[in-house]
């Protein structure tokens, strides 16, 4: 019953690299502590930039990087951000906790950072409570070559040359912490701002506007009948939450089989939410020149008792390996439209990649599902049909399995599929359809435990990670691979 034939002949869209994107915010201890620790700290840093964390984060190949926010952007102005550390503006986050900072992290500081991940830079520019003068002369700031009022400050502060910016965002959730727009208006705004995001010399940046929050198609109708021909992208937004967003999310660590089945169901939607989505836009935008971007996700649950609930510092578990898992799948599926997304966050909030607590550092089992699917970046996308039992619970069903699959440059097949059944192994026989098969070797990795709610800690840091699969055959054109319970697995043939 469980099949996965495979078409290695019908290669679709290259998957985009940016899909496997990151999102940080000025929010908890996402930059401060998880980037930024400081030139004079004791915590091994370049520039201030502590150096375990981008190594970390390097393996597995960040391929782009979104800041300041998040709601933070839309209360950001840049030029507190600038110059002298000593001289900057210190702020209250009124957002998230109302603490104070002091800007000691900012546009420099921000560019280098990804200057050391070897990533894109993706900054959100604020609409909220900032002015189009204000956008227009940060695009220059960064990008503008030559004599100007910006760049000769850039200069001043110490960055000859100008850094390339591509991905550009023209405000965040303007529909709701970003001014409570209605989606007419915030039309109007974007056309209005976007007209100054300027390219300078060969710098061409990709304009994204601010696209709905979950099921809300009316904001994606609007936009695109009445903006899209000055967009590059339009985002989604879209968070994996197992209870009531304002009575009680859930516990990250606490939690039996019915919430494990309601937020993997949940986590599913987003397959859905990207399908009508999509269709709004394909009826504006056929070729799908505009990319849908989606740069906020993951699972959101109560914070962890005892920390700030400004923070949103979560645990992060094998639901959540799952819930990486499946999503990014659905990407995959969707390369033809989904070019970049961005996970929320990547230190220390919401479904981070990495913890840290002063010099420690750990990676969670979300980090080792990047890890594990780096293979599909920039890879292309193959044709499958997949037939899965169902993982059912008590009146409800969802489909037990869910998978992608590739082929990169060196013709090398990866296959990456979950298993959301907690209690159940499950066979999974693979065809390979082919004209001439030229694969004869396999190798495979597993991330999955005994217990639904393992993690890692400080205390146990390597609790939870990938390990070698051997459940597995290959012989003239089959994969047979018996798949443990609720379980993440890559598959290589080559």
């Amino acid at each position: 019953m469980n099949k996965l034939n495979i078409n290695l002949d019908e290669k679709k869209e290259k998957i985009n690299k940016n899909i496997y994107g990151h999102f940080a915010e000025h929010l908890g201890r996402c930059i401060y502590e998880g980037f930024w620790v400081g030139e004079d700290s004791d915590i091994p840093n370049q520039n201030g930039i502590r150096t375990d964390v981008v190594e970390a984060l390097k393996n597995i190949d960040i391929p782009v990087l979104r800041w300041p926010g998040g709601c933070f952007a839309d209360e950001y102005h840049w030029k507190d951000g600038v110059g002298p550390r000593e001289e900057r503006a210190t702020i209250v986050n009124t957002h998230w906790g109302n603490v104070t900072e002091n800007n000691h992290f900012g546009t420099h500081e921000f560019m280098k950072l990804c200057d050391l991940l070897g990533a894109e830079p993706y900054i959100s520019g604020n609409v909220g409570s900032g002015t189009i003068r204000e956008m227009q002369e940060w695009v220059d700031y960064i990008t503008h070559d030559g004599e100007s009022p910006m760049s000769d400050w850039r200069k001043e502060n110490g960055r000859e040359e100008p850094w390339h910016l591509k991905y550009f965002g023209v405000g965040n959730e303007n529909w709701g912490c970003g001014g409570n727009m209605r989606p007419e208006y915030y039309a109007d705004q974007y056309r209005n701002y976007q007209t100054y995001v300027r390219d300078h010399g060969d710098n061409e940046i990709f304009k994204i506007a601010c696209g709905a929050n979950i099921d809300d198609y009316n904001w994606t109708e609007v936009l695109m009948e009445n903006a899209a021909s000055q967009m590059d992208g339009l985002s989604l937004h879209y968070y994996t939450i197992p209870g009531d967003f304002w009575e009680g999310k859930g516990s990250a660590t606490d939690f039996k089989e019915d919430e494990w089945f309601i937020t993997l169901k949940k986590a599913l939607k987003m397959d859905e939410l990207i399908s009508k989505h999509g269709a709004i836009m394909d009826r504006y935008d056929p070729e799908k020149r505009i990319a849908m971007i989606v740069d906020e996700w993951g699972a959101w649950y109560d914070v962890k008792p005892g920390t700030n609930p400004g923070f949103l510092y979560q645990q992060n578990t094998l639901r959540d390996a799952l819930i990486a898992g499946v999503t990014l799948n659905i990407f995959n599926q969707h390369a033809d439209r989904v070019r970049m997304a961005n996970i929320a966050q990547t230190n220390n909030v919401l479904q981070a990649m990495i913890l840290t607590d002063k010099e420690d550092m750990i990676l969670t089992p979300s980090y080792h599902v990047f890890e594990m699917y780096k293979v599909h970046q920039n890879a292309e996308l193959l044709h499958f049909d997949l037939e899965s039992e169902a993982y059912k619970f008590d009146d409800q069903e969802i489909p037990a399995l869910n998978a992608s699959a590739s082929v990169n440059k060196e013709g090398e097949v990866n296959i990456t599929v979950c298993n959301l059944d907690p209690n159940k192994e499950i066979e999974l026989k693979t065809n390979l359809l082919a004209e001439n098969l030229n694969l004869s070797e396999v190798k495979a990795r597993v991330l999955t435990a005994s217990q639904l709610n393992a993690h890692n800690s400080f205390d146990n840091p390597d609790n939870l990670k990938p390990v070698e699969f051997n459940k597995i055959e290959f012989a003239e054109a089959q994969l047979k691979a018996k798949l443990p319970a609720a379980s993440v697995t890559l598959i290589t043939l080559s």
